[in-house]
């Protein structure tokens, strides 16, 4: 039986290999059988079922194709295949969540005139909590993945708001996604034009009174997305490396994305205009993981942890008296863990060009 520190280790070492192969969009580690955790982790790699067919034999004895032999077992680490269609973001379209707010809270529609994600949470960036701020993706509230002036509607674009109507704020800061190098989240902050156009609250939960710095493989989330409204996930695997589609998004095309969080729901939970919908934890409405791409179908959610935001921005969970951090799961392995104070630092996020001069005020 393997352990969760094999897996992830041999997942560190191959996972450049593997994601060059045609077909495969992640790999990560989860487990050899969600249905039964004690027979161990395993490496789960998610792609098309034509990229773990191989080709097929002639040989009327062995009908059955080859498996590839980069997907074997090494080292005593079993490999689970998820079959998937590839990944990309999810940035607009959709019906739910889609009216407008005021004053706005997490779980609805917000973005640009070009389009609508989800406002994932409400953040503050002082000790005392009187900022607030928007807490979302790059794709959804910055000008093309640039620092150029990008103002902030509610409801977003596909969804009718318009400027200067339904204008809320604009850009404040973002981490510039990157073509050649792996990235690790897809984040932006907006500055509200007035203090009172944001409360610090979640569409049908209420309240969040703060978020958790880790998680494990098997917890089950809960969340409220701009299209698919309330759904309910189970985190698959964690650590794993991506491939998502942006489109043409910056002329970004197919980028990579490490340590993430794949998260499935029995049914969509990621579709387009869900990107920056944030994950709760089932229990106390703690704040977990950001959404921000997931497989065409929707049923499975790419993430990353929440925590990794909040450290980026220097940001926590906005909300009336003190806020909390919970630490959440225990597991070397078995469970995210925080990356390095040095990787951190080169993850600094860019502030945007202001169009003019706004104070967040009542």
């Amino acid at each position: 039986m393997a352990s969760f520190r094999q897996a992830y280790l041999l997942k560190k070492r191959i996972a450049g290999s593997i994601l060059k192969q045609q077909g495969i969009h992640g790999i990560g580690v989860g487990l050899r059988d969600p249905k039964h955790p004690k027979k161990g982790a395993a490496i789960i790699v998610y792609a098309d079922a034509l990229a773990t067919t191989g080709r097929t034999r002639k040989n009327k004895k062995n009908r059955r194709p080859p498996v590839p032999r980069y997907l074997k077992s090494r080292s005593g680490v079993p490999f689970r295949v998820v079959r998937s269609a590839r990944f990309c973001k999810k940035g607009t379209n959709g019906s739910s969540f889609t009216r407008r707010i005021r004053p706005v809270i997490a779980g609805y529609s917000v973005g640009t005139p070009e389009g609508s994600g989800t406002a994932g949470l409400i953040v503050s960036n002082d000790g005392c909590g009187g900022s607030r701020l928007i807490l979302s993706n790059n794709h959804v509230l910055v000008d093309n993945n640039t620092r150029r002036y990008s103002p902030t509607i509610q409801p977003g674009g596909a969804d009718g708001g318009t400027v200067p109507r339904d204008q809320i704020g604009q850009l404040d800061r973002f981490v510039r996604l990157s073509k050649r190098k792996a990235n690790y989240l897809d984040a932006a902050t907006s500055k509200p034009l007035r203090r009172s156009l944001l409360k610090p609250a979640y569409a049908v939960f209420g309240t969040v009174p703060g978020y958790v710095k880790a998680y494990k493989i098997g917890d089950r989330f809960k969340k409220v997305g701009r299209t698919t409204g309330v759904v309910t996930g189970t985190v698959e695997s964690i650590h794993t490396d991506v491939q998502v589609d942006y489109g043409g998004y910056g002329n970004l095309g197919t980028i990579t994305f490490k340590d993430q969080s794949i998260i499935r729901g029995r049914r969509p939970v990621s579709l387009e205009g869900d990107s920056g919908s944030v994950w709760l934890t089932r229990k106390g409405n703690y704040a977990a993981a950001v959404n921000f791409a997931g497989s065409d179908n929707g049923m499975l959610s790419i993430a990353y942890p929440v925590d990794l935001f909040m450290r980026v921005f220097g940001t926590h969970v906005a909300k009336p008296g003190t806020h909390r951090v919970r630490r959440g799961a225990t597991g070397k392995y078995a469970c995210i863990h925080p990356l390095s104070p040095k990787l951190i630092s080169r993850l600094r996020p860019i502030k945007a060009v202001p169009h003019k001069s706004i104070r967040s005020r009542d």
